[in-house]
C-alpha cells in the first residue's frame, strides 16, 4: 500500500538494525511486510497503523530509540493511554497491535526482543457492546424525514436500510456491487463480504427490496459499478463512479441523524446493534441472529443485544417518593 508508506518509514525509521547479518530484514522492510502482506483486512490496517504511528511519535517525544526501549517504555506507555482516559478497548487494541508488530519484527531479524510482550492490560469484563442502539420508533423517525424523490435521498434511505435490515458492518454495505443485490424472482437477495474473507447472503426485507429498487431504477446503476457511489456537483444529483467509503456512510448517518431530530452519539454500528436486539425482542433465534450477522462466536451476537436495557420510563416512574 503506497499510501502507508510514509507511516511505515515514521514507525521503522527510529529503529536501527538488530544485526547486520546476511538475509535479515531491515526495520522498514520488516514493518512494511507486516502492515501489507500479514493483515489482509482493510480496517485493522489502518487502525494498526495508526497504533504504530502514534506510539512511534511518543517514543520520539520522549527520546526513545525503538531498538532499545524494555517493557517497561511500554508500560509507561500504557499508563499515559490510561490517563488520557482512553477505552480499555482501545488500550487493549494498540497493545495487541504493537505485541504482533514487535513479534513479526523479532521473526524477520530486524528487531533482537519484543519489548510489548510482556506487558499486560486489564481485561475487559462485559457482557454487552457499548454500540447504542436505536428504539424502533426512532427508527421510524429516521427513515421518515428521509424523503423518496432526490437522488440523495433514495440513496441514503436504501444504504442505511442494508445496515439496518442485513446487520451489515459499513464498510461491507459500502463494498458492495449493483450484481451483488440478486433478484431470484420470488425474493430478492443481498450478498455481503465482511471482513476475513467472509461471504453472505442474506434475503432482503421487502421494505429495503422496495428502497434498493427504488435506488436503482431512478438512478440507472448497471452491474459492475458500485452500488452506493458519492454524488458530484453542487446540487448532488450526479454519480461520480466511485464507491462511498465507511467515512463518507459515517458522516451520511450523522447529517441525518440531525436532520430527524435523533442524537449524534448514534453511529452506522447502531444499525448493527439495532437490528440484533429488534430482531430478538421479536422472537429470533440468537443463532439465527449470528448467522445474519456473520459472527464466529453467539457470544459475540449477543454482546449486541440491548433488550434486557431498554427499560421503559414507565417502570422508572413506579421510584415514587
Amino acid at each position: 500500500m503506497n499510501t502507508s508508506l510514509p507511516v511505515l518509514a515514521t514507525f521503522a525509521g527510529h529503529l536501527s538494525p538488530a544485526h547486520d547479518e546476511p538475509r535479515r530484514k531491515s526495520p522498514h522492510e520488516a514493518a512494511e511486510e507486516f502492515f501489507t502482506a500479514k493483515i489482509s483486512n482493510e480496517n485493522t490496517r489502518e487502525s494498526y497503523i495508526r497504533d504504530a504511528k502514534q506510539f512511534a511519535s511518543w517514543c520520539a517525544g520522549k527520546g526513545y530509540a525503538l531498538d532499545a526501549i524494555t517493557a517497561v517504555h511500554v508500560a509507561r506507555y500504557r499508563d499515559q493511554l490510561v490517563k488520557e482516559k482512553r477505552r480499555p478497548a482501545t488500550i487493549k487494541r494498540q497493545l495487541s497491535a504493537l505485541r504482533m508488530l514487535f513479534s513479526h519484527m523479532v521473526a524477520t531479524g530486524a528487531m533482537s526482543h519484543n519489548p510489548a510482550r510482556e506487558v499486560k492490560t486489564d481485561p475487559i469484563r462485559r457482557t454487552e457492546g457499548k454500540t447504542p442502539a436505536l428504539q424502533p420508533e426512532q427508527m421510524h423517525q429516521l427513515f421518515a424525514s428521509i424523503g423518496n424523490k432526490k437522488p440523495i435521498d433514495l440513496r441514503d434511505r436504501a444504504l442505511i436500510g442494508v445496515m439496518a435490515y442485513t446487520f451489515a458492518r459499513a464498510s461491507a454495505a459500502c463494498q458492495l456491487m449493483r450484481e451483488d443485490y440478486i433478484d431470484l424472482g420470488r425474493e430478492t437477495m443481498i450478498r455481503l463480504k465482511e471482513k476475513g474473507g467472509v461471504e453472505r447472503e442474506i434475503p432482503c426485507h421487502p421494505v429495503l427490496a422496495r428502497d434498493l429498487d427504488a435506488w436503482i431504477e431512478f438512478a440507472k446503476i448497471d452491474k459492475g459499478v458500485a452500488l452506493f457511489q458519492t454524488f458530484t456537483g453542487q446540487a448532488h444529483n450526479r454519480l461520480s463512479g466511485r464507491a462511498m467509503n465507511r467515512d463518507e456512510a459515517l458522516q451520511m448517518v450523522k447529517r441525518r441523524l440531525d436532520r430527524a431530530g435523533l442524537p449524534s452519539l448514534f453511529s452506522c454500528h447502531s444499525f448493527r446493534a439495532t437490528g440484533i436486539t429488534t430482531f430478538l425482542e421479536n422472537g429470533g433465534s440468537l443463532e439465527t441472529a449470528q448467522n445474519i450477522a456473520g459472527h464466529a462466536d453467539s457470544r459475540t451476537t449477543k454482546g449486541y443485544d440491548r433488550r434486557e436495557t431498554r427499560l421503559e420510563l414507565s417502570e422508572i416512574m413506579r421510584v415514587a417518593y
